[in-house]
């Protein structure tokens, strides 16, 4: 899949380390995007940038953090100048626990990253793109923001959560330029799910069997559907929520 598009696109993409957010850097750079990654972590933003060079750069902090945030943008525009496009992928696990297993400790660090953060990067980033009345903004959901049984009480909350809050964003900004949609993943093999692979794996098994697909998704699949969700053939779509689950949801 390529999209000659992209050529010289500044693309800013939070959780950008690993996962589907390292997946979807890299499709972008491989389409000639300019990408820029935040993320807590360094290894893979490193290994990105030894790759890509020029076309890669990047800012190591918490989404959670407004001065980090503040850093992570004003340095991206000082180098590429604008962002296109804002992939708001970092996120959170809350090992499935019930709320009343969900301490407050726990609650507030799923709801800074996944929610807060979200409201952070985007706030940081929509003024420069409505100065050119431009700009596509790609939320990471998932089915537990559709379905129960996707994660525990905070994790649930907090993807329904970013799902109202991007039709909200659709809604208030459409008509100023700017595009947001987000995507809900099922099951997807990344670092954050490992867990479901421990032991002799029989959780990960348990949810291939359970998917309709009969397997897990992997992350360059959903940084694929990214590609078509942040092109110009999807000009038209505003404030949807595109599921990716194998068919969790309809059975």
């Amino acid at each position: 899949m390529i999209f000659e598009e992209y050529h010289g696109k500044v693309v800013f993409v939070t959780g950008a380390d690993s996962g589907i957010g390292m997946a979807q850097a890299q499709r972008f750079l491989e389409n000639g995007a300019w990408v820029f990654g935040f993320d807590k972590k360094e290894d893979g933003l490193s290994h990105l940038s030894t790759l890509y060079q020029e076309r890669f750069s990047y800012y190591v902090g918490s989404v959670s953090d407004k001065d980090a945030v503040t850093a992570a943008v004003n340095r991206c525009l000082a180098q590429f100048h604008k962002i296109d496009i804002l992939l708001n992928t970092a996120g959170i696990l809350d090992g499935y626990a019930a709320t009343l297993d969900t301490d407050e400790s726990l609650w507030e660090a799923v709801m800074d990253t996944n929610v807060k953060g979200l409201y952070l990067v985007t706030n940081a980033v929509l003024p420069e793109m409505l100065k050119r009345q431009a700009g596509v903004v790609v939320t990471m959901a998932s089915i537990a923001g559709i379905v129960p049984g996707g994660g525990g009480a905070v994790y649930t909350a907090s993807k329904h959560a970013i799902i109202g809050y991007t039709k909200q964003l659709a809604y208030d900004y459409s008509r100023s330029g700017i595009r947001a949609n987000a995507i809900a993943p099922g099951a997807i093999k990344t670092p954050m799910n490992q867990a479901d692979f421990a032991g002799g794996g029989e959780m990960a098994d348990w949810v291939a069997n359970e998917t309709p697909a009969g397997r897990w998704a992997t992350p360059r699949e959903v940084a694929d559907l990214t590609l078509f969700v942040a092109s110009h053939a999807a000009d038209y779509m505003h404030g949807e929520v595109l599921r990716l689950d194998g068919g969790w949801t309809i059975k």
